[in-house]
């Protein structure tokens, strides 16, 4: 099934489907845990539109790649055109919030981070992006003090709140538009709480945004 922008009440947006992009190191428990140096300005990456897939999709693990990891995220979902934004006005073009993970291929990452090249061949491939339906902004109370959890199997394996960020949602958002024109129906993902580790065949999940929780199974 094509992916498609919905709002969880499950009515589809008039949006298309864009960019993914994403931020790295933005928690500092999530930096520490893989001996990563603090940076001094946003780490920025991006995930094609393929990559996005609905949670209640099957999650496919890339074969032979090595082990690939689940970083449970805020998404947000922008609806109309940002560049050189402020942080108001980035905040004014939110349509709605998810929960999504940022799939990585870890052992080929670690690969590429040595030699010094991208990453995109560990972040960016068909389906690494699964993302809920969206809340409309509204019905958050408040998108930076957010608690976002990952339970597989029953097992809860990441916890963590969004005030924790180093960099702010609306901030984040507005420094990216400095950078890449963000468009209607981009995704920007605001990092990774601590205890990222890998997926298995038949791993059942569980990924909470506040008070809600939403399914999904790796195939």
């Amino acid at each position: 099934m094509a992916y498609q922008h919905r709002y969880l009440e499950g009515d589809p947006l008039d949006l298309p489907v864009g960019k993914v992009v994403c931020i790295g190191r933005n928690y500092l428990d999530h930096i520490r845990e893989l001996n990563n140096a603090v940076p001094e300005t946003p780490i920025l990456f991006m995930k094609p539109a393929t990559a996005l897939l609905g949670l209640d999709e099957p999650i496919r693990l890339p074969v032979g790649q090595g082990e690939c990891h689940h970083e449970v995220e805020l998404a947000v979902l922008v609806g109309r055109a940002l560049r050189d934004a402020d942080a108001a006005t980035a905040q004014n073009a939110v349509v709605g919030y998810g929960i999504a993970l940022d799939l990585t291929l870890r052992d080929l990452q670690n690969e590429l981070k040595k030699k010094g090249h991208p990453w995109e061949t560990a972040k960016a491939f068909d389906g690494s992006c699964p993302l809920s339906p969206f809340v409309k902004p509204g019905a958050l109370a408040d998108p930076q003090a957010t608690d976002l959890t990952l339970r597989i199997n029953g097992e809860p394996r990441q916890q963590g709140n969004t005030r924790l960020m180093m960099i702010g949602i609306f901030e984040l958002v507005a420094y990216i538009s400095t950078h890449f024109t963000l468009q209607p129906g981009d995704v920007v993902l605001t990092g990774t709480p601590a205890g990222v580790g890998p997926l298995q065949s038949g791993d059942q999940l569980v990924l909470g945004l506040a008070d809600r929780e939403f399914v999904a199974r790796v195939a």
